[in-house]
């Protein structure tokens, strides 16, 4: 049997923790940021893990 390929656009948006868990990092951070307020784009630069509904889909992605 062949060896398992990980998925390589989700290679490049997310990262497995030392517990387990898939960190990524947020949307609306790329363009038309002049309306957004510094505290939203300060908040928007924050990792945070990928929910509960999404996980099972995503770790298929990264063996």
């Amino acid at each position: 049997m062949p060896k398992m390929k990980s998925h390589s656009g989700a290679k490049k948006r997310f990262k497995k923790n030392k517990n387990g868990k898939i960190k990524r990092s947020h949307a609306f951070t790329s363009h038309i940021l002049t309306k957004k307020t510094p505290k939203r784009k300060r908040n928007l630069r924050k990792s945070t893990l990928v929910s509960k509904a999404d996980y099972k889909r995503i770790a298929q992605l990264l063996p």
